[in-house]
């Protein structure tokens, strides 16, 4: 029984993995296939060049593979196993015949690697992302095909008479650096399509997000390779250790950022369980708010403050001694409403740690002519909607919400933040 079910369980998520792909990341997998293919096929008839480093670091990318995690923007990463790549690809003086140490055997050392880091996941129903793993490997060929035809003059450099690296280091700095650059723009491009967002505030997110911990990658895999030098395989156990405990780091902070959002989520079904609210409002609300601060471009610091805040917005609502009807403060006196959030953004701030969340909650009700920040009037807009249309599908209720909202006079409402309403229901996705 326990035979049958486990490859049931791999085909069923595998399946699953398959049909959430769009056509970018397809294409973006079926180009990395052919390259690992082609890079496989070639180091298959010619052979391995020392083929005890390249076990080494195929081990080390493995290890990185089965050792990834997911950071704070649902990204998947592999630190030690990206900086082993790039280790691999900018080793000078590996090669004893450059033609056999070609871009193809670096290709075929670190698709091979990250399949072996992959296969354990894969038992146990856990499939990597296939777009981020088609990613790493791109980024790790594009950076062989340019960096190894170079990498014979480059170690006549460093070697008597001459003996200077600095050619060697300005070109391993530029061609990542390149590489880097490449990687976020097709991150950004697939980022854009599947969150439907501006491609230019994709930019901006991965930048801020991913490029910090790519430059980090970037700067290991260059020590990797100028070690591995002069240590030979000494350099993968004197470097494996210190990735380790970066990649705990890492580990531990999107364990940290996962269990706020966890606790904020738990927090904002209270007033759901008390009856206070309908069920699902606040999650329907915060999803909402999420896809019209992405409309507006907001970066993704800005969009997990909306998140929090669009999740605990309705809090207030447990110091009423009298619900308000299916808990729609749309229906309520506007002072009513203010005092809800006001009281509401109190229990927030006695985390100690949301204080920004707090005040977005506290001036959520308050007049455009007050000038809140976006993110309230946001919210406002959002719990608006979801007040007046609630679980419902139906499109001319849909419309009817968004003409009532729309026309409220006195400034209610934010028309910027109404017609990013508008354009994300009429997509029919949040």
């Amino acid at each position: 029984m326990i035979t049958t079910e486990r490859p049931r369980r791999t085909e069923r998520s595998l399946n699953t993995v398959l049909r959430r792909l769009d056509s970018g990341q397809l294409l973006l997998i079926c180009v990395a296939g052919l390259v690992a293919v082609a890079g496989i096929a070639h180091t298959a008839s010619v052979g391995l060049d020392r083929p005890e480093i390249a076990v080494g670091f195929g081990a080390l990318i493995a290890i990185g593979e089965l050792a990834r995690l997911t950071m704070p923007g649902n990204r998947e990463v592999a630190p030690i196993g990206a900086a082993a790549a790039l280790g691999y690809t900018l080793l000078l003086d590996l090669s004893q015949n450059q033609l056999h140490h070609s871009a193809l055997q670096v290709v075929a050392v670190i698709a091979v690697g990250m399949l072996a880091g992959a296969l354990p996941h894969l038992a146990v129903g856990r499939p990597p992302r296939l777009e981020a793993m088609a990613r790493r490997l791109l980024t790790g060929a594009l950076l062989a095909f340019a960096f190894r035809p170079l990498a014979d003059p480059l170690y006549k450099l460093t070697t008597p008479p001459t003996s200077t690296w600095w050619p060697a280091l300005a070109v391993m700095v530029t061609l990542i650096a390149i590489a880097l650059m490449i990687d976020v723009l097709i991150a950004a491009l697939l980022r854009a399509e599947q969150v439907r967002t501006a491609f230019r505030v994709a930019v901006r997110d991965e930048i801020n997000m991913a490029f910090p911990l790519g430059a980090a990658v970037a700067s290991s895999g260059v020590l990797l390779a100028l070690a591995t030098h002069s240590m030979d395989l000494v350099a993968l156990l004197v470097f494996a250790a210190p990735l380790l405990v970066t990649q705990v780091a890492f580990r531990k902070y999107a364990g940290i950022r996962a269990t706020y959002l966890q606790t904020v989520r738990a927090l904002s079904r209270v007033t759901e369980v008390g009856g206070y609210v309908e069920p699902g409002h606040s999650r329907r609300v915060s999803r909402l708010a999420v896809a019209i601060g992405r409309e507006l471009g907001m970066a993704e610091p800005e969009l997990l403050e909306l998140e929090y805040a669009a999740l605990m917005h309705d809090i207030g609502q447990l110091s009423l001694r009298d619900p308000i009807p299916g808990g729609a403060t749309v229906l309520t006196e506007p002072d009513q409403a203010r005092r809800i959030a006001e009281l509401g953004a109190e229990v927030i701030r006695q985390t100690g740690v949301l204080d920004r969340v707090a005040e977005v909650v506290r001036r959520q009700c308050d007049p455009i002519t007050d000038d809140p920040p976006l993110s309230s009037r946001i919210i406002k807009v959002a719990n608006a909607y979801d007040d007046l249309v609630g679980p419902s599908t139906d499109r001319d209720r849909a419309g009817a919400a968004l003409e009532r909202v729309r026309l409220s006079g006195g400034g209610a409402y934010d028309p910027h933040a109404i017609e990013a309403l508008a354009r994300v229901v009429d997509r029919g996705r949040v």
